[in-house]
Parts: structure tokens; sequence; C-alpha cells
């Protein structure tokens, strides 16, 4: 690995604050690899976030994510909006990359300099986001984007993680792929500020639609001023519906006030001074000799330690350590 000083910190963020891809693809791959320059990276980039609205886009395989994107990416920019786009994909289980890397739905814009589009692996991450995305976001966002979509894993369940890296959660369902009564089930119906129905000139759309809403309907919503998230109808091939999800977006923004996201973004960054905390001591951790893991192992399983003692131990927070057996 490269030491800190090797990277010009300064001028790389200089030029991501000017809108050059290059520089904002370097700074963002420096967040993936964990670089030692990463902490001074952030730290000149702190001044300069704040600005864009995060839109987490999530729902199952399928349901055309990646095709809404697009189309929300056409959508912004013809209001002259500048956009960052961060899909976070499965990982290739040989090189651990981006396994959808080439982001072939999205090549309407790769040549637009107003788009800056990114592939991250999710590295066996559950909940559907690589531990890095919500650094990579703060990139984008110093970079001046306007809006910077998020695109995540489609998981199932444990997708709800994006609530908490996004200002506004868009929901996407399609007819036949699960109706609005299983989305209420897995939970998805707590995290979504909107909800959108793709593919909505198939069979069953009505009927999804309709459940959805029926389903929004029963949630406890019934304090003052509480966000209604709408239901709505799309064909992100055609663009059909697109801008009504737009205006549903700018709504919820609105809806929020500067009070309401400054509440949201400070449980998003407390997430991410934890995750980054844990981070730090898995890593430390990895430094330990397997076999010291191993013989407090035996001790749990010997009954000479239990597994928070021994935890405490190789975290290296106590000293405790097992008694002789003889």
């Amino acid at each position: 690995m490269k030491a800190a000083r090797d990277v010009d910190v300064p001028s790389l963020v200089s030029d991501a604050r000017e809108g050059r891809p290059r520089a904002v693809a370097r700074l963002i791959s420096l967040v993936e690899d964990a670089h030692p320059a990463l902490r001074e990276v952030m730290a000149a980039l702190a001044p300069h976030t704040g600005r864009a609205h995060v839109v987490g886009i999530t729902g199952a395989p399928g349901v055309g994510k990646s095709t809404t994107t697009n189309a929300l990416v056409a959508a912004y920019r013809s209001r002259g909006a500048r956009v960052g786009v961060l899909a976070v994909d499965p990982s290739s289980p040989f090189s651990g990359g981006a396994l959808l890397g080439d982001r072939i739905r999205m090549s309407d814009h790769a040549a637009d300099p107003e788009v800056f589009i990114r592939s991250m692996a999710a590295r066996g991450h559950l909940g559907g986001l690589s531990w890095a995305a919500p650094q990579a976001v703060r990139v984008l966002d110093a970079a001046g984007c306007d809006v910077v979509l998020l695109e995540t894993v489609g998981v199932g369940q444990s997708e709800v993680e994006v609530a908490s890296t996004a200002d506004t959660t868009l929901v996407l369902l399609a007819p036949g792929m699960g109706d609005g009564i299983q989305a209420a089930k897995a939970g998805i119906l707590e995290v979504a500020d909107v909800l959108v129905v793709n593919k909505a000139d198939r069979e069953g759309a009505d009927r999804t639609v309709r459940d959805l809403r029926h389903a929004v309907s029963l949630a406890d919503r019934s304090e003052p001023g509480t966000w209604r998230p709408p239901v709505l109808r799309t064909e992100a091939l055609s663009g059909t519906g697109v801008e009504d999800v737009v205006g549903a977006l700018a709504d919820h923004l609105a809806h929020l006030g500067d009070a309401g996201l400054r509440r949201r973004r400070t449980r998003r960054a407390a997430r991410e001074v934890e995750a980054l905390a844990l981070e730090a001591v898995r890593r430390r951790l990895g430094g330990i000799d397997g076999a010291r893991l191993d013989a407090l192992a035996a001790d749990v399983v010997a009954g000479r330690l239990d597994p928070y003692a021994a935890a405490d131990a190789l975290a290296g927070t106590s000293d405790t350590t097992a008694a002789d057996p003889g």
C-alpha cells in the first residue's frame, strides 16, 4: 500500500471540487482501498459537504433499479443538476470487484461531464451497502453534485440499510414480484419515503398500487405533519411517470425542512462514525495471531471463559486470561 505522502491530497480535492471526473474517481478509490491518506482526504472534504440531496434507490432484484436510476439521471440533467450515481453491486466471487461494474444501462450518460457514475462492490457487506459507500457519497457531495443517487444491491429485507444513508429513500416494486402486502411484511414500507411501482404497464400493476396505498394508510402516521409516502407508477424504460417521481423526491426534501434534514444527517453521521470505529477494531483484530483466537475459543468451549471475557481479551480491553487448568 502506498504511503499517505504519495498522494497529493490538496490537488486531488481541488480538482474534485472543480468537477474533474478523474480526481473524483481517484478519491473514491482511496475510500475503497482504505488508503492511509483517507483521513486527510475526509478532513479536506468536510467543509464542502452537506449540499447534495442524497436519494437511496432500493428494491428487490429485477424491479428495474438501474433503469429507473438512468431515467432519473436524465430527468435531473434536464433541470441542469449535476448528478452523482453510486451503484453498489454484488461482489465478484473471483475478484471482489463490482460484478455489474460496466453499468451498461447507464451508458447514455457516460459522456456527460456533469454526471459521475461509479460502481462499488458490496464485498459481502449485509444490507446492500458497501461499508465505504457513506464516505463515497461524501466525496460526490463535496465534488459539487446537486443530487447523489445511491442504488443498492437487491438483497431483500436487509436492504433497508439504505434508509440510514440517504436523505430520501425511494423503494421500487414491480407487478408480479411480490405485492404490497409482502412489502409490508418485509418491513420495507417503514423506510420508504417514496414508493414506486415500476413496469406499471404490466398485468397486476393496479393491484400492487392498491395494496401499497392500503398498507400506507394503515401505518401509524397520526402525528401532525407526518410524511405519508406517495405511491407512484412508472415505466422507466419509456420515462413515463419519472417526472412525478422527481417531484415527489423534491416534495419530501421540502417536507423535511432544515431541521428535519439536520436530524436525519446527524443520525447518518453517527452511524458512519460508529461503522468507522468498528472497522478500526476489525483491522486491529486482524493482526492478532490466529493461535490466540483459537486458544480463547478453546477456553470458552471448556468453560474456563465466557464469550464476553474472551472477546475483551482478544480486543485488548481486558487482561483476562484463562485459569491454569492444572
